[in-house]
């Protein structure tokens, strides 16, 4: 009964050792499509900006060409009713006008050149930025068909190990199952260690001689004084089935 008792608890042991691996995946996978949520997410807020700055840069060029548009006419008018002018002084008033709007259209066509410039840098950079989210959307929905195959086999796999938990649970009689639960939850595995030549596999101290003697007679289950562990002697170290 020994030998069994001891069997199961180092299945107990693999199970749950292998319950918590699949349990952080389980948890922790899912991380991994936030974190392309997240880029995704600042790249959209980047592409809204870059687009709120192209629809200002296309109403001010809107805006400039048709102040060119305009004052253009007015320039033409006015060069049409300079032929008409009938003294010096009218002349040159209508002629300071004329060079006062040119030159305001020649820095107008300047501006908009420079808006022009602005505009084909901003397009560039939301061509990028779209690029970009296209390239991780496609990564994001790759990823999550894998992730979702993923979690699917873990969950699997943990309710095929819960099944076995269940059943190595019952061969261990509870005060030793709670034990075991017990010195699980505070302190580091493995929990259930061989000892060889009367030191313990976990914490590597000496155990006392007599403890190593009950040990190797194997009639009850013991634990390491100095550690907690429970323990049994290498000899009686229990052949497992692998279950998959």
């Amino acid at each position: 009964m020994y030998q069994k008792q001891i069997e199961q608890l180092v299945v107990l042991q693999a199970v749950d050792d292998e319950i918590m691996i699949l349990e952080a995946e389980v948890r922790e996978a899912p991380l991994e499509l936030t974190a392309l949520e997240s880029k995704v997410g600042q790249l959209r807020e980047r592409q809204a900006q870059v687009q709120e700055r192209l629809d200002i840069l296309k109403g001010q060029q809107k805006r400039l060409e048709g102040e060119i548009e305009d004052d253009g006419h007015k320039i033409k008018k006015s060069k049409n009713k300079l032929m008409a002018v009938g003294n010096s002084k009218e002349y040159h008033a209508m002629m300071r006008e004329m060079d006062s709007m040119e030159k305001l259209n020649r820095l107008r066509e300047e501006e908009r050149i420079a808006v022009m410039e602005e505009f084909e840098r901003q397009n560039a950079a939301m061509q990028e930025v779209v690029t970009e989210i296209e390239g991780l959307m496609e990564g994001y929905d790759a990823k999550k068909a894998t992730l979702d195959e993923r979690i699917g086999k873990a969950q699997g796999r943990l309710d095929a190990l819960g099944k076995r938990r269940a059943k190595a649970g019952k061969v261990v009689p509870p005060p030793i199952l709670g034990r075991y639960e017990f010195i699980r939850s505070r302190i580091d595995h493995p929990v259930i260690v061989s000892v060889s030549d009367g030191i313990c596999g976990g914490c590597h101290i000496k155990i006392p001689p007599q403890a190593y003697n009950e040990l190797q007679k194997g009639k009850q289950i013991l634990g390491c004084p100095n550690c907690q562990r429970i323990v049994y002697w290498v000899e009686h170290s229990p052949k497992i089935d692998e279950e998959k």
